[in-house]
């Protein structure tokens, strides 16, 4: 993984309070569910199918969590109370693939290292038997008697606690960030210049200093109506013909912690105008949902106040003939807005612990017809969360709105002026303090660039 952040000399004193943090956290949890002590396997290599090429990897966030280690499979982390954090490092010698480096770097002093060649090697410097293990890691992990058992009690626990950042965290958050919009820019302007989606990937990988291997999540690219596709999970090569708008969902990665930015952008033009409109109007609205972040707030109610946003915008755009109150009741608005207003970053883009109801576990429900916001908890100081509001043309779902009872209050023929452009999403990760307003992790990184 590119990481410029390395060269910070603050790294070492913020990743030792971290590692202190986390040694606590898993005391804690230890107690909660009866265990002495907490094994983590890093992951092992998968396969495809009939195959022998490996997928990519992706670690367990509970073992990079202590460490900025993204690429190590078949290494273990075993903490006990009132002990040095225990690393066991895979290293083998290998002339197929470049192995990992010798252990170097700030994080090295926290741990009490054991290097090991061979997966096996591991089971010489880890307990001899399994009993009194909490060990956390997919079941394929497992190493003879070493077999992940995954503690639901431990693991709501420590997700729990997972959710309010240390300040290691937040500032591998931040610098996550700056790479992150140093790509938006460069996707911009390769937009602006005429490219293909795929041109347009290229330039965001160049200037991030990331690979397609390790981006936190695939890039979502998509240039007019493609804009109108969540999830888009292409990128054309060929070059628009008429482009009018891009939509770019894409972040960075810093010791293994994601940021997760999206921007929408117009190509100008005299057929933009109401799209540019539409924009500015979300703009506002993403703004002043930023602000709601705020402690103690239920992000829930951030959610539904993105309705109520969008409601407003429908009508002031004159795209609903409808007052903002029956649009919210007959779920117009879900028609445009068909997603979460957001969910936890950090280890993970959609973090773990959304839906927590207590430190004990249990389940916090989602509002009634918004199944898919994906974090339903109270906001606490140091928790990052993403807020991304939305407008989208989405055919499938306007052709169902168009046969409702409401369909009669759409003005059809904007609607179809505006079909083409696709859609609209603002995304910034933001940090809940205790006190006023919030950290805005994004736009404080696209200031810094000037």
């Amino acid at each position: 993984m590119k990481d410029t952040a390395n060269a910070s000399p603050a790294w070492d004193e913020l990743h030792r309070r971290h590692v202190a943090e986390l040694q606590q956290r898993a005391e804690r949890a230890l107690s909660l569910s009866g265990h002495e002590a907490l094994l983590i396997a890093s992951g092992v290599e998968k396969y495809g199918f009939l195959d022998d090429r490996p997928y990519l990897f992706q670690p367990n966030p509970h073992f990079k969590a202590w460490a900025p280690l993204c690429a190590h499979p078949d290494s273990w982390l075993l903490v006990r109370p009132g002990h040095k954090p225990l690393l066991v490092y895979y290293q083998p010698d290998d002339y197929w693939h470049v192995p990992p480096a010798p252990p170097t770097g700030f994080w090295v002093e926290q741990f009490e290292l054991r290097i090991i060649s061979a997966p096996e090697q591991a089971l010489q410097h880890l307990p001899a038997s399994a009993q009194g293990l909490a060990i956390v890691g997919e079941a394929d992990a497992a190493l003879q008697h070493l077999v992940p058992n995954n503690p639901q009690p431990l693991l709501d626990s420590l997700h729990w606690q997972r959710a309010v950042k240390t300040d290691y965290e937040l500032q591998s958050l931040r610098q996550a960030s700056r790479l992150a919009a140093r790509a938006h820019l460069a996707a911009r302007e390769a937009f602006l210049g005429g490219g293909s989606e795929a041109e347009i990937h290229r330039a965001y990988l160049v200037a991030s200093g990331h690979t397609d291997r390790d981006l936190p999540y695939g890039n979502i690219v998509g240039i007019n109506e493609h804009a109108a596709v969540l999830h888009y999970q292409y990128q054309d090569s060929t070059r628009p013909t008429q482009p009018r708008s891009l939509l770019v969902d894409a972040g960075a990665q810093v010791h293994g912690y994601a940021s997760d930015i999206t921007r929408t952008w117009s190509f100008g033009g005299a057929q933009a105008e109401a799209f540019e409109a539409l924009l500015a109007a979300m703009e506002q609205a993403q703004l002043a949902l930023v602000d709601e972040v705020r402690a103690g707030c239920d992000y829930r109610d951030i959610h539904l106040s993105t309705h109520r946003h969008i409601a407003r915008i429908l009508r002031e755009q004159g795209l609903v003939r409808m007052s903002e109150e029956a649009m919210l009741a007959q779920q117009v608005t879900s028609a445009f807005f068909p997603h979460g207003i957001g969910h936890l970053l950090g280890l993970q883009v959609h973090d773990a612990g959304g839906f927590l109801a207590s430190e004990q576990g249990g389940t916090r429900d989602k509002p009634a017809g918004h199944r898919y916001l994906r974090l339903t908890r109270d906001l606490l100081p140091g928790m990052c969360v993403t807020i991304e509001p939305g407008l989208y043309f989405i055919p499938t779902l306007l052709r169902q709105l168009r046969a409702s009872s409401a369909g009669a209050a759409v003005d059809w023929a904007r609607v179809e002026q505006l079909l083409p452009f696709g859609g609209i999403r603002i995304e910034d990760d933001v940090v809940c303090r205790a006190q006023g307003a919030p950290e805005n992790l994004s736009r404080d990184a696209f200031a810094a660039l000037g």
